[in-house]
């Protein structure tokens, strides 16, 4: 009789762990996840302290600790498999409902001992590492792929950091579009958190950021910053990003895609965007873009129907800008909207004609910029003195003045102390190295620096 029942208990244990595994394949088969809640409050509930304390309510099931450990075992099983690095995640919300913690114990001491390489890493000890992540606040407010591994495998392992992360870094990743298509992904989510993203110094090419910005036209993308710093890109990159913004304009405020071969072509593809009033761009930068007077006569266009919103442009090392450029700037630069505050035209083959009719818009409309940058131009002294007229002004709120390798010679210094005296409450910073001084030149400049009636804090002058 004892031997009859024993073979019922264990006929009952086969069918429970059965049961549990098959609610574990079902689950992992869900396209979408719907199951993932459920499994884990099944999986609580075969626990015998909480079928105590539901007595009354669920009738016994006669799960044991045997029946436990062998789901477990079934869950690690799968988690070594190579699941999807969301479905991993779960399983392992599964561990901790059946109080099994014991491949997250392994990666902490891992994390713990110093001595840690993403390298040596199994498939389920990388599951465990996402969910430690994605356990820490902490850790999700920045994600940095470059502290566990530069690469494009272990980005698609992260994904679910990714997502759950405010700000992550994907810089200089050896990445492609391959990753592209999966953070498009991430940025359709609705429940994604991702507010910055930095993919500069990868080679996503054109075909990268046409499958991202898939993901950046879906209204459920809240991107704010976009970085594609040196990318290979072109004007079919921009093209994409144009038609993708302006399906979904309203997020945006930093775009970078500096450092890509972008020409005249990719920044009209842009301003279709810029011009949108649901637009709500700050900081465009497109230094090093091969650009000419052509992208200059098209942003300030668009900018001039929707400049509230811009305070930060940088133009610098386009060499085919030139003064012409800087001419149909002017028209937006005077614009009563206008709010920039930081202009930076490094290295581009600028004259004091750019000087001249800059200082004639910012005197129309001199309150708001902050910081000017017009180093490695030929301005000249004559360039200086038009500037001079602008700082002088008593609206003038510049804080910030570059005029690195301009061509200046004593003169300029001798104008620059005219116009800070007369106007003494606002420049903090004047970068003026490599230009013809000697050091009785710059004395008086130096003075401002020590004087307390001026807020002037850094000079800097030599080589």
């Amino acid at each position: 009789m004892g031997e009859k029942k024993s073979l019922i208990s264990q006929g009952k244990l086969s069918s429970l762990v059965q049961f549990y595994q098959s609610a574990v394949n079902t689950a992992l088969q869900s396209p979408n996840g719907h199951l993932d809640l459920f499994l884990r409050f099944l999986l609580g509930l075969s626990l015998q302290t909480n079928q105590s304390l539901l007595q009354g309510l669920l009738t016994q099931t006669g799960s044991s600790s045997q029946t436990n450990q062998e789901t477990v075992q079934f869950i690690k099983e799968k988690i070594s498999e190579d699941l999807s690095a969301e479905k991993s995640v779960n399983l392992f919300h599964c561990l901790n409902e059946l109080n099994d913690g014991s491949l997250v114990e392994e990666i902490q001491q891992f994390l713990s001992s110093g001595h840690f390489s993403t390298d040596e890493l199994s498939p389920a000890q990388w599951s465990a590492l996402v969910f430690i992540l994605l356990s820490s606040e902490e850790d999700l407010e920045e994600f940095d792929l470059k502290k566990y591994s530069a690469s494009e495998e272990t980005l698609l392992r992260m994904l679910p950091v990714i997502k759950a992360s405010n700000k992550s870094l994907l810089d200089n990743c050896n990445l492609s579009e391959r990753s592209c298509a999966a953070l498009s992904s991430v940025l359709s989510s609705q429940s994604s958190r991702l507010r910055d993203l930095d993919l500069s110094y990868n080679n996503l090419q054109d075909s990268g950021v046409k499958l991202l910005s898939a993901g950046l036209e879906n209204p459920h993308c809240k991107l704010e910053t976009l970085r594609l710093m040196s990318c290979s890109l072109s004007d079919n990159s921009c093209e994409a990003l144009g038609l993708a913004l302006k399906k979904n304009p309203s997020y945006l405020t930093e775009l970078d895609l500096s450092r890509n071969n972008l020409q005249d072509s990719g920044v009209l593809h842009l301003c279709g965007f810029l011009e949108s009033p649901d637009c709500r761009l700050q900081s465009l930068r497109l230094w090093t873009c091969s650009l000419s007077e052509i992208s200059c006569e098209a942003l300030g266009s668009a900018l001039k129907n929707n400049p509230s919103n811009l305070t930060e442009l940088n133009l610098s090392w386009n060499r085919d800008l030139q003064d012409s450029g800087v001419l149909h700037l002017c028209g937006f630069l005077k614009s009563p909207g206008c709010r920039l505050q930081s202009l930076r035209l490094t290295r581009c083959y600028l004259s004091e004609i750019s000087c001249e009719a800059l200082v004639s818009a910012l005197k129309k409309n001199p309150s708001n910029l902050t910081e000017l940058d017009l180093s490695g131009n030929n301005l000249l002294d004559s360039g200086v003195l038009h500037l001079c007229g602008f700082l002088e002004s008593p609206d003038c709120k510049l804080q910030t003045l570059r005029l690195w390798s301009c061509v200046l010679s004593k003169i300029s210094c001798a104008a620059l102390v005219a116009a800070l005296n007369s106007n003494p409450s606002h420049l903090t910073e004047l970068d003026l190295r490599n230009n013809s001084f000697q050091v009785s030149d710059v004395q008086q400049l130096q003075d401002l620096v020590e004087s307390p009636n001026s807020k002037l804090q850094t000079l800097r002058w030599g080589l």
